[in-house]
């Protein structure tokens, strides 16, 4: 097994040579040796650069490594020496702002005229300044009382849409035998229709409350948080006979942390400061689908 990390710019234009150069100069400075080629990704539409380094770099310094690599419009992501991308048996992702461009419930939320009482504790939550998922959960459903449910299919019709790349990711996936999870603290009425749409293997998520047409401001059942996200996806590696590091995982908000930490690859999407921290790889500028050039 090689001892060495390798580090991935992933970008939609061609990578000059100048962010290699940068990269080595920064490298040097934290004493240590990265090498590695520009070359362009095929048949993908992404253009791709490896480096190659025989020590992991720590949360600062890979942020700062980001960094640059931004300046160069590419995305970075840092592979553990132990990954094998052919074990990959498991996809596993969250919905809301990951998946989709929407946070659901305070669209759901905006039809009523709350959407900012509900968006500032969904914020909250998201960077991890409300640590109890469940009770903000709660919180933000019971603002929803007397919503006609009808509204929740107007937000999936007017507003919901899936992010770039997401279709490409799915498809890919599958082909390649992955089993594909989507875990939501979101809704059910969400997922199980992105299940038809886009082929995942098995869906889990918050089922609200309706009685006589209208939204009672409750949930049903056990809430999907952050221990049930991990939980459901361990799950789904035992039913494919492997471990969590052959896993991939994305997200966005601190309630996907659990899920993230341990698998095989972590990527945040377009995600809060604390999660880009802590994941493998972070997408700002590429598409869900540049996840299959991690993983080919």
């Amino acid at each position: 097994m090689s001892s060495h990390f390798t580090l991935v710019a992933i970008a939609n234009n061609p990578i000059p040579n100048e962010l290699s150069t940068a990269l080595m100069e920064r490298a040097k400075v934290l004493g240590i040796e990265i090498t590695g080629d520009v070359e362009e990704s095929k048949p993908s539409k992404y253009f791709t650069a490896r480096w190659t380094c025989v020590k992991a770099l720590a949360s600062e310094a890979r942020m700062t490594m980001r960094d640059i690599a931004g300046k160069y419009d590419a995305d970075l992501a840092f592979l553990s020496a132990g990954y094998k991308p052919d074990e990959v048996k498991v996809l596993a992702m969250d919905m809301d702002s990951t998946l989709i461009n929407i946070e659901c419930i305070d669209e759901i939320a905006d039809f009523t005229g709350k959407k900012a009482a509900v968006s500032e504790i969904t914020e909250a939550t998201m960077r991890g300044e409300i640590r109890d998922f469940k009770e903000s959960l709660r919180r933000r459903v019971a603002l929803l009382s007397g919503v006609s449910a009808d509204v929740l299919a107007s937000v999936y019709k007017e507003r919901l849409r899936p992010n770039p790349g997401a279709a490409e990711l799915l498809t890919g996936a599958n082909i390649s035998g992955l089993y594909t999870l989507l875990v939501s603290g979101g809704f059910t009425f969400f997922t199980e229709k992105l299940q038809k749409e886009l082929g995942f293997k098995q869906t889990q998520a918050n089922t609200l409350e309706i009685i006589d047409g209208k939204l009672t401001g409750k949930v049903i059942g056990d809430i999907v948080d952050g221990a049930a996200k991990n939980s459901y996806l361990e799950q789904a590696c035992v039913l494919m006979n492997c471990h969590k590091k052959n896993s991939i995982t994305i997200g966005d908000g601190s309630n996907d942390l659990l899920m993230m930490h341990g698998s095989g690859i972590s990527i945040a999407y377009k995600a809060k400061p604390i999660v880009k921290e802590k994941a493998d790889a972070a997408f700002d500028r590429v598409g869900l689908d540049a996840a299959l050039l991690l993983i080919a």
